[in-house]
């Protein structure tokens, strides 16, 4: 799969319960595919980190649900471009 049809999804703030099936239900109702996925909670803050498969996906309304959702739950929910989430974390 091209790197250019994934996003990389991070996920910060309390740890509440849920919270791992609420992002994954919005990535599926906007035909994302999660191909990895890692999570941990430290102190009670949840923090996660997904690559998604973005292809059948409308970028835009699913970061907008993303970022609505995030305020729902209060967490901080964002989404990039693999592309631009390498070149932005290059060395």
């Amino acid at each position: 799969m091209e790197k250019k049809n994934q996003a990389v999804v991070t996920v910060v703030g309390n740890d509440t319960i849920g919270i791992i099936a609420k992002v994954s239900a919005v990535l599926a109702a906007h035909d994302a595919n999660i191909l990895d996925i890692s999570q941990t909670v430290l102190s009670g803050m949840f923090n996660m980190i997904m690559i998604v498969d973005i292809s059948l996906s409308e970028f835009a309304s699913l970061s907008a649900a993303l970022t609505k959702l995030g305020a729902e739950i209060g967490l901080e929910i964002r989404i990039q471009r693999s592309e631009i989430f390498d070149a932005m974390h290059r060395i």
